[in-house]
């Protein structure tokens, strides 16, 4: 038996310091080359005009008139500020009707055809109307051209209620059932205990809601006409892809910055917020998804 584990083959054994090694070498690099591209483009975000036209790979002189310029006003704050209404209204929108659903989906003992309504909703996952039937359905309820066109038709996402619904499954029974002899609503209860102690799925949710509000692209290059009401992913398509300069007012005597610098500040500005606030919902990431992915 010893001379056998002697030879056995590497991959079975313990890794040897060479191994170790080689792995942290490789995931080094793996780690620059998913850094470097972003990390580029924020420091070129902050280049001046002169080191714009100087042709280096990297700036050798930095300023804020870029960024001043694109918060100064015209379209990119604008677009910003609906972005940022969007994703607000959006979120608690679809959190307070997602929560509702995945809370009277499980309950399947007090709630009548909860499971018939349950594989109701899990076909959606698999069954889509498509994008012209979508496109008939927002112009019929006269959603076209308004924010309401981005938040309504995917106020619910059938995923993220099936996992808040696993998750309130494992809270203890024991709970509303002491609520309820204690004379406590199906209100009450929702509210003051299955919220409460749901706080790591919920933030985990959140996110995942937040970041598709602020990332909507095709819905509103769809539903969205006017470029006013435009989110800032589609006002990004038009300064990046598009090509389109910059559209605001400069002080006098102050040329507009340059159009590559402007691309890579839009990009920023655009991004920066989902990177933000992802460290302070990560802590939840582990609890949250994976005691409500578990049991079905």
């Amino acid at each position: 038996m010893a001379r056998a584990s002697a030879h056995r083959p590497l991959w079975m054994g313990r890794p040897n310091r060479f191994v170790s090694i080689l792995k942290a070498i490789i995931l080094t690099l793996l780690v620059i080359a998913m850094i470097y591209p972003f990390l580029h483009v924020i420091v070129w975000s902050f280049g001046s005009a002169e080191a714009a036209t100087s042709g280096d790979p990297w700036p050798k002189s930095f300023s804020l008139d870029t960024y001043a310029a694109l918060l100064r006003g015209g379209v990119v704050r604008n677009s910003l500020l609906v972005t940022a209404l969007i994703t607000v209204v959006g979120t608690v929108c679809s959190m307070l009707f997602t929560t509702t659903l995945a809370y009277g989906l499980s309950r399947t003992r007090e709630v009548p055809y909860s499971k018939g309504a349950l594989i109701y909703v899990l076909a959606t996952m698999l069954f889509s109307a498509g994008m012209i039937p979508n496109y008939l359905l927002v112009k019929q309820l006269g959603m076209l051209d308004s924010w309401s066109s981005l938040i309504v038709p995917g106020l619910i996402d059938a995923f993220n209620m099936v996992v808040i619904r696993n998750f309130f499954m494992e809270l203890p029974q024991e709970l509303t059932e002491s609520a309820r002899i204690d004379g406590a609503s199906e209100w009450q209860i929702f509210w003051r205990i299955v919220l409460p102690l749901s706080k790591p799925i919920l933030a985990v949710i959140s996110l995942f809601y937040a970041v598709r509000y602020w990332n909507t692209f095709f819905n509103a290059l769809l539903y969205i006409s006017t470029p006013s009401k435009w989110p800032i992913q589609v006002v990004l398509n038009q300064y990046v892809v598009q090509g389109q300069t910059l559209n605001t007012v400069q002080p006098p005597g102050v040329p507009p910055p340059p159009g590559m610098v402007v691309q890579f500040a839009v990009i920023v500005l655009a991004t920066l917020p989902v990177l933000v606030v992802y460290p302070f919902v990560q802590k939840f990431f582990t609890k949250g998804m994976l005691t409500g992915a578990i049991k079905g």
